[in-house]
């Protein structure tokens, strides 16, 4: 049976990625998209925490009376707004993210992972943290961000975005031989693809991790 999912982006740009990640399979896609938020968070301090928890939570619920199977999250920043308990909802909630700290965890050595958008960090940081923890992980995560990269996707140069992500996850990849390097975001994937291809080396990412979940936990 065909499965339904509600997605959540921060930007347009992400439902593409969704889109060509699971056009294999049988599943109706629902696009909810919203960049306020995310502008809201970073540039107006009369808008509190508080605010952007009710905001999202208002989102998922909003998303929920679409009679979805499943809702996914594809938004760093709005995943760590998220508080499930206050939610009245029972459909279940798919993190973009998840699916990747599980695949972090596999690594024992020091690792690299890169952002676009500081906002997303610490948030992101502090739930990779957790993960690892209950799985009785103890992770070695060098963070880095990547300047300039976020800016241009807002303003929907999405190209050049994408060519300043790859020159740097390969230039690292030369500085920093032989340690696993993955990146944050969904608006990072196709650069990490590209060094990948023309490298041969595998850098993780937070798409290929959720096809893999998604495979396991809804088509099987």
């Amino acid at each position: 049976m065909k499965k339904r999912i509600g997605c959540l982006h921060a930007h347009y740009t992400n439902i593409d990625y969704i889109e060509q990640a699971l056009s294999a399979y049988e599943v109706e896609l629902l696009h909810f998209v919203d960049p306020a938020l995310v502008f809201r968070v970073s540039s107006d301090v009369t808008f509190s925490p508080a605010d952007a928890e009710r905001k999202v939570r208002e989102q998922i619920e909003w998303i929920a009376q679409a009679h979805v199977d499943a809702i996914l999250i594809t938004c760093t920043n709005y995943i760590a707004m998220l508080d499930e308990e206050q939610l009245s909802i029972t459909v279940p909630i798919i993190k973009i993210d998840e699916p990747l700290f599980s695949s972090l965890c596999r690594y024992d050595q020091p690792q690299i992972l890169l952002f676009t958008n500081p906002a997303t960090v610490e948030g992101t940081m502090n739930r990779l943290n957790e993960h690892a923890l209950a799985l009785g992980k103890q992770l070695q995560v060098d963070v880095r961000i990547i300047p300039e990269a976020f800016e241009l996707i807002m303003l929907g140069k999405k190209e050049k975005s994408r060519s300043v992500v790859s020159e740097y996850i390969q230039n690292l990849r030369v500085a920093e031989t032989g340690k696993p390097i993955s990146v944050a975001q969904l608006s990072m994937v196709e650069a990490a693809k590209l060094v990948q291809q023309h490298s041969g080396v595998a850098i993780g990412n937070p798409l290929a991790a959720l096809v893999s979940y998604m495979e396991d936990q809804l088509f099987k």
